[in-house]
């Protein structure tokens, strides 16, 4: 049985707070996306909060998803690679099956890439992938689009990749579209034409896209194997 409350979203005072009516009382909550979800967070949309027993934590409640074009959308953004990770252990990812080192988290350099796999042979390396993650929730224009903002950390990422490729390691942008609504996939040129151009860039350098969907419900969030079209054209 869940333990999400039903509440109504009326504003974000900021990045990490939503203000929310749960039956007429209202409440803090942490937002655990710092993408600025203007499509998504709008005043009288339900949202769905889980309560905290930490007596440390600012704020009682989490608000983790959101109704929004009928769907239910994740919005715990860090879920994402646990979300990917998971989908690549249990054989949903078949453009990554074969590697019997998958870890998380992997410094490379002076970052730290979200999974690493790798497949080892008698002790020795025979061939490893570098896989960075990112969590979609922008759907427009019929498009599932990343980002909803500028991300500087997210073109640092793309030129890490970039470097792991040329170096001779496998290197993978994974985009997870966590609203239901999306099928298709494309960068924002609109709101980030510097990640956008260097998303291209990295495509045509061999870093390799692959773009799948969340299945969203209270109880779980889980991979949907299959991989889904993407485009990169304005």
């Amino acid at each position: 049985m869940s333990n999400f409350l039903k509440a109504i979203f009326k504003s974000r005072p900021n990045r990490f707070i939503a203000i929310c009516d749960i039956n007429g009382i209202e409440v803090k909550a942490h937002v655990p996306n710092t993408g600025r979800c203007k499509e998504l967070l709008v005043e009288g949309v339900v949202v769905y909060l889980l309560p905290s027993d930490n007596p440390n934590r600012k704020t009682k409640y989490s608000l983790l998803f959101v109704v929004n074009k009928g769907e239910l959308v994740s919005l715990y953004s860090q879920d994402a690679n646990r979300i990917v990770f998971d989908g690549i252990k249990s054989g949903k990812v078949r453009e990554l099956l074969g590697y019997n080192i998958i870890e998380r988290e992997k410094t490379y350099d002076k970052s730290r890439i979200d999974i690493y796999l790798a497949k080892v042979n008698d002790g020795n390396i025979i061939e490893d992938c570098y896989c960075e993650v990112k969590g979609v929730t922008l759907i427009k224009d019929g498009f599932a689009q990343f980002p909803d903002a500028p991300t500087v950390r997210g073109c640092k990422h793309l030129k890490e990749l970039i470097k792991l490729k040329k170096s001779g390691h496998r290197a993978v942008v994974f985009f997870l579209i966590q609203h239901p609504a999306g099928n298709y996939f494309r960068p924002n040129w609109e709101n980030d034409y510097d990640f956008s151009s260097t998303l291209k860039t990295a495509y045509n350098e061999g870093v390799e896209i692959l773009v799948y969907k969340s299945n969203n419900t209270l109880d779980k969030v889980e991979l949907i194997g299959k991989s889904l079209d993407f485009t990169l054209e304005k």
